[in-house]
């Protein structure tokens, strides 16, 4: 019997308990939360997952038009192009390359059209050690000058690679150099970096909506 109202006890003293803090909630008591900063939506190019640029393996597979990659409309087959470079040896850039802005390593001493491309055979690249590419493998171009670099990306910790690690899964893909660097000025443009996590929890110091994405 003893045994019996102590549990009467404790579960009268419970139900007091709760019923004193639902009263407690129902009065706000305590006051509410401020409200949480409202969730805007992220601008298209944050969730994009496409790389910077289309490579030229993957225009072949889209089946795109290559004519500006048809270097004999202009240049003729039976002799290499002219270079003309200016008074301080810089390479002059022709009108129908004007898109084109030489930026591959420092000084100038690697701003040469025919250290990569093969000035016999313009639709080829050539590497440091003689050999010949085709555009669609240009990869191997980079890797021929940027070893450790290259090694990075053939493991895996440089560059863009989806699909499975185990390849008995499936294939892998991992995308070439020329997805993200221009090989004519290839350092990486800087970024505005895409807006933090939202906090989930009241703004101590509420940013306006106009900056909370810069």
């Amino acid at each position: 019997m003893t045994f019996r109202n102590g549990n009467s006890t404790v579960l009268l003293g419970m139900a007091g308990v709760f019923l004193a803090l639902a009263a407690a909630f129902g009065l706000n008591l305590w006051g509410r939360p401020a409200p949480l900063s409202p969730m805007l939506p992220v601008e298209s190019w944050v969730t994009n997952t496409a790389t910077v640029r289309t490579n030229y393996a993957d225009l072949i597979r889209m089946k795109a038009d290559l004519s500006d990659f048809d270097c004999y409309v202009c240049h003729d087959k039976k002799k290499p192009p002219q270079l003309r470079f200016d008074t301080n040896h810089d390479l002059i850039i022709d009108e129908a390359h004007k898109d084109v802005v030489m930026g591959h390593g420092r000084h100038n001493r690697n701003n040469l059209c025919f250290n990569c491309h093969d000035e016999a055979n313009l639709e080829l690249v050539q590497t440091r050690d003689g050999r010949e590419l085709k555009l669609s493998e240009s990869t191997g171009l980079c890797g021929s000058c940027h070893g450790p670099t290259y090694r990075d990306w053939d493991a895996g910790a440089h560059g863009r690679t989806s699909g499975y690690w185990n390849r008995e899964l499936g294939p892998i893909d991992r995308k070439p150099c020329v997805s993200c660097h221009n090989p004519h000025s290839p350092a990486f443009p800087s970024r505005k970096p895409a807006p933090g996590p939202h906090p989930l929890r009241p703004d101590a110091h509420p940013v306006p909506p106009e900056e909370r994405n810069h």
